[in-house]
């Protein structure tokens, strides 16, 4: 779609190898049309419909499956969509508003729900998730869920079989026009890549944070997505309800289908059900079912063993909805969910092919050509050299540079100098980006690759970059090193700005009363257009995790995320200024863990490097 002119070029340079590749596939249906629905639209919408979408989203055990699910998502055509968008920021307001939101858009669900999280955690927060899910299904709503094996990790997943039970009450589902059939919905939960199958493997995740409300019915699809996980970090309140100013600073993509949408179109509901499909389907997942005992094999007789987690589900569900900010957001989400949305391209790109590929670190380029369908491959077809006078603008909580080799350990890649060749021939072009600071950060390990690895090879020369990584006393705190002309000069870079949050205000620091949080949002912006979704731009999420999100062009949508970019640096220092290392010198004076890991920053970075553990992280 030559209209989609989303990100610059420059992008692929620094985040991935340089390649050749070949002519993108066009604007077709995913893998013809609607694959899994595959329902002709005359019938859409009337009780056949129904009955061929159930088909569709149940659980089929991996030995029935024909094809391979994440081949199929590789060879995809993704359409691009012209649908509805609205950003939902990093304040603590939006933070909690995303919550309302979830619970709303799961309460007004009329006939699917289909959620997968990476951290599903079962407390307050959680809960109230279980609790509205069980409500849906009693209702009629159709429920798939999925988690995480290791982000969700958990000895029982009561919480998650106790939902399940909800399908003995279930109500039936409904047409299009709301007429009941005869098809009782479901409740279906997995766990992704589970650890107990011995053939998974165990490092590849699924990084997921997606929820997708009545996907397969035009003008009601709405999809969520971008780094928020299901717990209470996430929004901004503790556990009794009270505001939380150290959660997680983070963003989001809403998306919802044009009143106008037909049967006959591909709605960004279609494509984003049909994509929950295929990772619903990995082989290596484990569908769970609620675990029952009978008399011999339980101490004590318990006809209903998860009754006490559904209360529980409902009580916090209850809790949080009588919260004041909360039952104000809910009152006024009818008003929200109808306006404040942009008509905007989108396309959703993905990672599925980390699941399965192998020789990830010094096969890189070649896995990259085997899946034109991910992020890092649309972002070299779609893309476009920056304007003259343009900025790339970058939001990632753990901001890599990545630095790749062939089998014989012989680099063949380095984003860095690479990224530093294309600002000499491009003086009038601009790279910002903003990241975590020591001080804001919740990854110690992926801190130290950015201050010990991404910093110094974007910004230094060898020798003040060999300097800076060889200890505390002969780099940071010496003064020949950062109090030279010429570390200020090369820190102040006029093309490169490198951003970490957090300041000396700092209420954590003891003198003030700013809270900063922790940077977890993850987007970046071309010229007018980007992407939004759930990757870090880290090792992890290029080679091993299933990672997701939508690319958009559109001023409007654009504009939006220039402001919250405005607002975090705001709140930021560039890597290497007198105020940043100041920062850093106050961490370490406060002690505990924050303290004493940034004193250990270099002692961290050379470990990882040493074992290769920083392609892990």
């Amino acid at each position: 779609m030559s209209e989609l002119k989303l990100v610059p070029l420059l992008v692929l340079i620094i985040l991935t190898a340089a390649c050749s590749t070949t002519g993108y596939k066009g604007a077709q249906p995913l893998m013809s049309t609607r694959m899994v629905l595959d329902v002709a639209s005359e019938t859409a919408g009337n009780g056949e419909y129904i009955e061929e979408l159930v088909e569709s989203r149940t659980w089929v055990r991996p030995r029935y499956l024909k094809d391979d699910p994440i081949e199929l998502g590789k060879n995809a055509v993704i359409p691009v969509q012209h649908e509805e968008v609205k950003i939902i920021g990093p304040s603590q307001e939006d933070s909690l508003r995303s919550l309302a939101l979830k619970l709303w858009m799961i309460d007004n669900a009329e006939h699917t729900i289909d959620a997968v999280y990476y951290i599903f955690k079962y407390d307050v927060v959680g809960e109230a998730m279980l609790g509205a899910l069980c409500n849906a299904v009693r209702r009629g709503v159709d429920v798939r869920i999925m988690v995480d094996s290791i982000g969700s990790i958990d000895p029982s997943h009561t919480g998650l079989m106790a939902l399940e039970t909800c399908a003995e009450d279930a109500g039936y589902m409904r047409t299009m026009d709301g007429q009941l059939t005869d098809q009782k919905a479901r409740v279906q939960t997995v766990i992704f890549n589970a650890l107990s199958r011995p053939s998974s493997w165990k490092n590849r995740r699924s990084h997921d944070k997606l929820l997708v409300i009545d996907g397969a019915f035009p003008g009601k699809a709405i999809v969520i997505t971008g780094g928020r996980n299901i717990s209470l970090a996430y929004y901004g309140i503790k556990a009794d309800g009270s505001a939380d100013p150290s959660a997680y600073r983070d963003l989001e993509i809403l998306l919802k289908s044009r009143d106008s949408d037909t049967f006959s179109d591909v709605t960004v509901g279609d494509v984003s059900t049909i994509y929950y499909t295929l990772l619903f389907l990995h082989r290596e997942n484990k569908r769970l079912y609620p675990i029952y005992f009978d008399d011999s094999e339980s101490l004590h007789e318990d006809p209903d063993p998860f009754a006490g987690d559904r209360q529980r589900a409902q009580q916090s569900l209850a809790f949080i909805k009588q919260l004041p900010a909360v039952a104000e957001m809910l009152a006024q989400m009818p008003e929200y969910m109808s306006t404040g949305f942009h008509d905007t391209d989108v396309l959703l790109a993905h990672e599925l092919a980390n699941l399965t590929n192998r020789n990830v670190v010094t096969n890189t380029i070649e896995n990259l050509k085997g899946n034109p369908n991910s992020i890092m491959y649309v972002l070299g077809e779609y893309g476009d050299e920056l304007e003259e006078n343009g900025v790339l603008r970058i939001v990632s909580p753990y901001m890599f540079i990545a630095r790749y080799y062939d089998s014989q350990g012989n680099v063949v890649h380095d984003g860095a100098e690479v990224m530093k060749e294309w600002l000499r021939e491009h003086p009038k072009n601009r790279v910002e980006i903003i990241t975590n600071s020591v001080l804001t950060s919740d990854n110690f390990f992926a801190q130290s690759m950015i201050d010990m690895d991404v910093g110094p090879r974007l910004l230094l020369t060898p020798e003040l970059e060999k300097a800076w990584v060889s200890s505390l006393k002969n780099g940071e705190l010496n003064e020949a090193v950062v109090g030279s002309d010429e570390w200020r000069e090369l820190v102040n870079h006029p093309q490169l700005f490198i951003y970490q949050t957090g300041r000396l205000d700092a209420a954590s620091l003891g003198e003030g009363t700013k809270h900063y949080g922790k940077l977890h949002a993850k987007y970046f912006m071309g010229i007018d257009g980007g992407f939004v979704g759930t990757a870090n731009f880290d090792y992890r999420s290029r080679l091993y995790n299933n990672e997701m999100g939508f690319f958009y062009s559109g001023a409007a949508v654009h504009a939006d995320l220039d402001a919250i970019f405005e607002d975090l640096i705001a709140d930021s220092y560039r890597w290497g200024s007198p105020e940043w290392l100041e920062m850093r010198q106050k961490v370490r004076d406060k002690g505990g863990i924050k303290g004493q890991s940034t004193k250990s920053q270099r002692s961290i970075f050379k470990t990882l490097r040493a074992t290769g553990a920083d392609w892990l992280i």
